[in-house]
């Protein structure tokens, strides 16, 4: 994966399957992983305190996102 100015280049042939990747681009993370079947796929998460916390601890982007989608769900706009 590479990024620059233009964007975020992806080269779906080199991912390992189920496997998670992420990038910081215009203040958003954005994850991408690539399913048992070979389709790619792509998340933004642009919660300001989220992407702060992924640039802090990359290695635990996985219990970052569990806990905020978590809150997520649990918020009232969900009920």
């Amino acid at each position: 994966m590479t990024i620059n100015e233009e964007g975020i280049n992806v080269k779906p042939e080199l991912m390992t399957i189920d496997k998670l990747y992420h990038c910081v681009f215009k203040n958003s993370i954005f994850i991408f992983y690539k399913d048992e079947e070979g389709f790619m796929h792509c998340y933004e998460v642009n919660e300001p305190a989220v992407v702060k916390q992924i640039e802090k601890s990359p290695l635990d982007l996985e219990e970052i996102l569990l806990n905020f989608s978590s809150k997520e769900i649990a918020s009232p706009k969900y009920r």
